[in-house]
């Protein structure tokens, strides 16, 4: 049986045999067939794109909103977030730095500083044509990550492939409220 297929099955399994287009796996997956579909990234289908939280009808919702910590311009929705397995820490890629490797054996394991996405529409024009490159906030340009569609490692020592990476430190987490909860103020 071809390997491919394989894989197919595998996912399909751990979607608990049902295709889930919201799933991360299937995100994850359908983000590594596209790179190598369209190895030159020019004319990327439109379904790979998450909608922009600016575009989306501000109806009340129970997802997490991201927004750019300095403007605090709507980024992604935790939906878009594809979560990863957490690596071994710095020592996974131990042997590839020229510092003492003996320091990054600690037990103090860090954990992720980012968050990995799926592309969202307003990051298009970054990706399209150019294989890595910085991710800007579309209204203030403050710099939030970076991606690469051959990959990057997190901080936990993961290797993610492709890689949207957007740094913690550069965005705030919106949580909304039920609407129950609080009243509204009449203007």
């Amino acid at each position: 049986v071809n390997p491919g297929f394989q894989g197919q099955l595998k996912l399909y399994e751990a979607m608990g045999c049902a295709v889930d287009s919201s799933s991360a796996l299937y995100k994850r997956y359908r983000l590594q067939v596209l790179t190598e579909k369209y190895p030159e990234l020019q004319d990327l289908p439109r379904e790979v794109f998450a909608a922009d939280p600016t575009s989306i009808c501000q109806t009340p919702n129970t997802e997490v909103l991201y927004r750019c910590r300095k403007c605090r311009r709507a980024l992604f929705r935790s939906s878009s977030i594809l979560s990863h397995v957490e690596g071994n820490g710095p020592t996974a890629f131990a042997h590839k730095r020229i510092a003492d490797s003996a320091r990054l054996c600690g037990d103090s394991r860090e954990k992720c500083t980012s968050y990995f996405t799926e592309p969202v529409q307003w990051m298009e024009p970054a990706l399209l044509g150019v294989m890595e490159g910085q991710l800007l906030c579309p209204k203030c340009t403050s710099k939030l990550g970076s991606f690469s569609w051959r990959g990057e490692q997190c901080s936990c020592g993961r290797w993610v492939t492709p890689a949207f990476q957007i740094h913690k430190s550069r965005v705030d987490e919106v949580r909304t409220l039920p609407a129950g909860n609080f009243q509204t103020a009449k203007t």
